[in-house]
């Protein structure tokens, strides 16, 4: 992995925990994610005219993407209402880029070095290892753990539709745009249903959110992509992971939450990865 593609992922895994706050923060974790989704929607939207359009080949994945998409953004919003965000992020996150990592060998045919494979190790167990102190919290909300864990294959599911739709595009960011695109009606007629008038509801600063938060996760994922087609979808899965400790630098610098030495042996180990996979 070269060190322009590395510093691309590692400011999306930035943009990524910053728009998870934004959700966190919120009274109401659904609605808050449905109006970052309709804020990236909009957003791609006004790209689009300027953007060239996506390669035939790569439609059949979009089509897809939008639809796997619904279920990741619905349970992150179940997932952050009954746990903490330093418990159901690592454990979405943690656990997907060894998944994505085995799918990506399995249907792309792709295979990390020795070096890759440690490298996705370290920082799985460093992500996964922020969790730890909140097992206890997360076992009381057996639902959001559920929701937790569910994801993380929903996020294996997505990362592998999309590294290879982003390849066959020809134009990583149109292909982003475009998921959103197609992300938000479904989306939109999934909380109708379970919402029904309550979906009129507007939460403080419903405007500012949306478009914050839209343009943090559609230049996250548009950046994700864009590497993906430029360095193996393992190592980038894997490396995008660090956003949790971003999210936990969040916390500390913003929030004053205290990092436990825990954490900072977690953090240890991400960094150790990321450098695996830089010299790998």
């Amino acid at each position: 992995m070269t060190t322009e593609v590395m510093a691309v992922v590692l400011f999306s895994a930035l943009l990524h925990a910053s728009w998870n706050a934004l959700v966190r923060s919120s009274a109401d974790k659904f609605l808050s994610t449905l109006q970052v989704v309709c804020g990236a929607a909009v957003l791609a939207l006004v790209l689009l005219p300027v953007l060239p359009a996506p390669a035939a080949a790569s439609w059949p994945y979009l089509l897809a993407s939008g639809l796997i998409h619904v279920v990741y953004f619905t349970l992150v919003a179940y997932a952050y209402r009954g746990a903490d965000l330093s418990y159901a992020y690592p454990l979405m996150r943690g656990s997907a880029p060894v998944l994505s990592a085995l799918a990506a060998v399995w249907l792309l045919g792709e295979q990390p070095s020795a070096a890759g494979w440690f490298g996705i190790g370290l920082i799985c167990a460093g992500v996964l290892s922020l969790a730890g102190g909140s097992w206890r919290s997360g076992l009381r909300h057996p639902q959001a753990t559920a929701s937790a864990l569910g994801n993380a294959l929903i996020i294996m599911l997505y990362t592998v539709v999309d590294g290879q739709g982003a390849r066959l595009s020809g134009h990583a960011f149109s292909y982003t745009a475009w998921v959103f695109v197609l992300t938000a009606p479904p989306m939109l007629a999934l909380a109708a249903v379970l919402r029904g008038c309550g979906l009129r509801q507007a939460l403080p600063g419903a405007l500012r959110h949306g478009l914050l938060g839209g343009a943090g996760t559609l230049g996250a994922y548009g950046l994700a992509l864009w590497a993906m087609a430029h360095a193996p979808i393992a190592a980038v899965a894997a490396l995008r992971e660090t956003s949790i400790v971003f999210a936990a630098l969040i916390g500390a610098v913003f929030l004053r939450e205290h990092i436990s030495r825990l954490r900072l042996f977690a953090i240890a180990l991400v960094c150790a990865g990321a450098v695996a996979l830089k010299l790998a």
